[in-house]
């Protein structure tokens, strides 16, 4: 362990010490909230009590020509039993109109066990690295002869840092996205060269057993810091157990809060899901509550899980770390 600590250090002071310049990757949703955490904080890599597989499918502003579209699939797990490390890798395709990125991240997790047998306390740290390639499709472009009808593309890497801390129903989150910085994108000369996001996750789980309902509320705050914006998401979640299924809603408020906007954005999400064994399924709406609004239809996203290789709930914790169903 103590071999392992070191290497762990070392990766650190290396992430740390690296100065060169920016890309942004995956954009940031409501993705935590359906049992994804992983896909947003790489310390959650390997932190349950089963691995976990999900796909998601975003498609936002249905009816509106090229609409922005997301997908991922990630999956995260141990290195075995009784190993303190996890890992975990996500691939993504994000597009928007004419410009697409597809990505691949890889995580590398350390989980410290500090708790007792009534219940579950643990201090995590993740890193994750992540190879990303843009691509801008010209041949849709008209009436420009100095626009070349090709598909130009460029690649740019990228890393974050995370830290989790769990205590019972607790469960804490600490991330830097676009920690490693590395060559600008090509395709866009303008974009900013410093895009580093901070984002603070909290929440508490009250799942006594005698409750007819358990309750979940949350809060996640980032902080952009190349534009100065603060995002602030405010969740419930609730929960109602049955036999072999579980049935469980959210609600999430999302505002941004920028002094060089007039109308700062807003966001309601309602969100319904099922486990039923190991299987997961989720339908999240967004609908932006601003008065100027691109398109009324909103955004639509599905995710579909898998939970493999259950093993016994960690003592007292949050729905995160104990899955309650089976497995294959």
């Amino acid at each position: 362990m103590k071999l392992i600590y070191i290497r762990f250090c070392f990766l650190l002071l290396v992430f740390f010490t690296i100065n060169n310049q920016a890309q942004e990757t995956l954009p940031i949703y409501t993705d935590y909230l359906s049992d994804n955490v992983f896909l947003l904080h790489p310390s959650a890599a390997g932190i349950g009590n089963s691995s976990k597989l999900r796909l998601t499918a975003r498609k936002q502003w249905a009816g509106v020509p090229n609409a922005p579209e997301l997908q991922t699939l990630s999956f995260h797990t141990k290195f075995g039993e009784e190993s303190n490390a996890g890992y975990g890798l996500i691939l993504f395709n994000d597009e928007n109109g004419f410009h697409s990125q597809k990505g691949l991240q890889g995580t590398y997790a350390y989980h410290l066990p500090m708790s007792n047998s009534k219940m579950f306390k643990q201090l995590s740290f993740g890193l994750a690295f992540t190879f990303v390639q843009n691509q801008s499709d010209q041949r849709t472009f008209t009436g420009d002869t100095g626009v070349a009808a090709i598909i130009e593309s460029t690649s740019y890497y990228n890393a974050d840092f995370s830290v989790a801390y769990h205590r019972g129903g607790l469960a804490t989150y600490f991330t830097v996205k676009n920690l490693l910085l590395t060559a600008k994108n090509n395709l866009n000369v303008q974009e900013p060269l410093d895009l580093r996001n901070y984002i603070l996750s909290a929440g508490y789980y009250f799942g006594e057993e005698e409750n007819f309902v358990q309750w979940e509320p949350s809060i996640m705050f980032q902080y952009k810091e190349s534009l100065g914006e603060t995002i602030a998401d405010v969740n419930i979640k609730a929960y109602k157990r049955f036999s072999k299924s579980q049935l469980w809603a959210a609600l999430s408020y999302r505002r941004s809060f920028d002094s060089n906007s007039i109308e700062n954005s807003q966001f309601i999400s309602p969100i319904v899901g099922l486990n039923y064994k190991n299987l997961m399924f989720s339908y999240t709406y967004t609908n932006q509550l601003n008065d100027i609004v691109l398109s009324n239809s909103g955004f639509h996203q599905i995710t579909l899980g898998i939970n493999l290789w259950t093993r016994e709930p960690r003592a007292a914790a949050c729905p995160n770390i104990n899955s309650n169903y089976g497995s294959f």
